[in-house]
């Protein structure tokens, strides 16, 4: 018999800027347990980011997250035979985590030369809504927007 679903698990605030956002973040961005490693890139990329931008660092990097999240996404479903891309809103936790992986994936991506100017690269244009995570996203809301015809087969 099925016992419901996993509690979701708390996840500490990062040190620095006493932020859960930022250490979920981390997380993300961590490769192979190196959690320390995560960090130092992450905190490194924050600090270019206020010498670039002299603004607030956590207030970017939370611009760059919400611009990042999609507001519709498609999720296929069978009908009748065939396999339908459906439009429908992700769940907040969702939106989060791709927005997240978006950013990170875009930074892995781009040219700089270390990751923490990659990140902070990144992090300054998707907060500005440019950059690679945002085309993602936009890609993302332009094959919803072609598939709304299939919106009311929604479950």
């Amino acid at each position: 018999m099925r016992k419901g679903h996993p509690k979701p698990r708390t996840i500490l605030p990062d040190p620095r800027f006493k932020s859960e956002l930022v250490a979920r973040f981390a997380n993300k961005l961590m490769r192979e347990g190196k959690k320390t490693k995560a960090y130092q890139i992450l905190y490194t990329a924050m600090e270019l980011i206020a010498q670039k931008t002299s603004q607030n660092p956590l207030e970017i990097f939370q611009a760059a997250i919400n611009n990042g999240m999609p507001h519709l996404e498609v999720r296929p479903r069978r009908v009748g035979g065939a396999t339908l891309q459906i439009p429908m809103e992700p769940r907040p936790e969702r939106k989060l985590s791709l927005s997240m992986r978006w950013i990170i994936e875009a930074a892995r991506k781009r040219t700089e030369r270390t990751m923490a100017q990659r990140l902070a690269a990144e992090l300054i244009a998707a907060s500005m809504n440019e950059g690679a995570a945002i085309k993602k996203r936009d890609e993302v809301h332009r094959m919803a927007e072609a598939n709304k015809a299939f919106a009311h087969f929604r479950f």
